[in-house]
């Protein structure tokens, strides 16, 4: 696939830097379309991932939650990001989930997802290792230190929603602050007051790292508590306008920002809505009505959504300006 002369591929220098320490700006966490069966859709993956590319976010980030990644075998996750990075084609900093039930294992397929083209990692807990609480400071910091020296890539930690994971606060970002090669981490706690806290344990650091709402329901306001940004599957179809959005945060115009999520806020209170495990189908459904993809099918065991909610969504998405 060749590159537009609108948006050339953007020098590795340039791409190295722009994943610093501490990262700021909006990451784009991609849907894996797929086929009826269950099979992935490559062709679908080709065109939608050229679109986002376009869309001009900060970065990508394939393999992730939203793109069904732990339901990938290490195989498909490899040619996924094979394929990306072609398409990509340098455009915009490609990084990618890292997915394993040990520190061995994710090291290794790690190795082979930079060899398809990773420049950088999205790190997931370890399950069911790091279930339950407390969770020591120091295997959370040993597990990321030992990811970084191995790999040698920059990394984002992934703070998941209470409950399903553990708990990076507090003393657990100083331990992942201590390491060089984390330049953010993803705070998908879906808690307003443990965001405000993630924040301000940040910002008191020495040596601060980005970090990224994940929590799709209140992107803007989580901007507004000092997010320096958003690594977030709903970046997965208002790319332009969630830019936009923390662009006119960052640089002081509240107002602007707002104005944008009051448009987009309702479709994706609705996609996160309760049973949360729903986001993927419902966020299908609104890229099939956009024409991104052909089908909005999931991979078993996840169930598809009724004909109302496809009515529903299709509602919102065109409030929203999406189709």
């Amino acid at each position: 696939m060749t590159v537009s002369a609108a948006q050339p591929r953007m020098p590795q220098a340039v791409r190295k830097l722009a994943l610093a320490r501490p990262f700021k700006g909006v990451i784009s966490a991609p849907f894996m379309p797929m086929q009826g069966d269950g099979e992935i859709d490559w062709a679908s993956l080709r065109h939608y991932m050229d679109w986002i590319a376009g869309q001009r976010p900060d970065a990508i980030a394939v393999n992730m939650d939203a793109a069904e990644a732990p339901a990938l075998s290490n195989a498909e996750r490899i040619e996924v990001m094979r394929v990306c990075a072609e398409v990509i084609a340098g455009r915009v900093p490609l990084i990618c989930g890292l997915i394993g039930g040990s520190t061995d294992q994710m090291i290794a397929h790690g190795r082979d997802l930079i060899a398809a083209g990773a420049e950088g990692f999205c790190v997931f807990p370890p399950f069911p290792v790091f279930m339950g609480a407390p969770i020591p400071p120091e295997m959370i910091r040993r597990f990321h230190a030992d990811i970084a020296e191995a790999l040698g890539l920059p990394l984002i930690a992934f703070q998941f929603p209470r409950g399903w994971g553990p708990d990076y606060s507090g003393e657990m970002l100083d331990a992942l602050a201590s390491i060089p090669q984390v330049i953010a981490i993803k705070e998908s706690s879906f808690d307003a007051n443990q965001t405000i806290q993630s924040v301000q344990s940040v910002k008191a650091l020495p040596d601060p790292i980005g970090i990224l709402t994940g929590s799709d329901t209140f992107i803007y306001e989580a901007l507004l508590m000092g997010c320096d940004g958003a690594l977030i599957g709903f970046a997965g179809t208002a790319v332009a306008e969630l830019v936009a959005m923390n662009e006119a945060v960052q640089n002081g115009d509240a107002q602007k920002g707002r104005e944008i999520w009051e448009r987009l806020a309702p479709i994706a209170r609705y996609c996160w809505r309760q049973p949360i495990r729903d986001f993927r189908p419902r966020m299908k459904e609104v890229l099939r009505l956009q024409g991104l993809i052909t089908d909005g099918a999931v991979r078993r065991p996840q169930l598809g959504i009724s004909d109302a909610e496809k009515l529903e969504l299709k509602r919102l998405a065109q409030a929203a300006g999406l189709i």
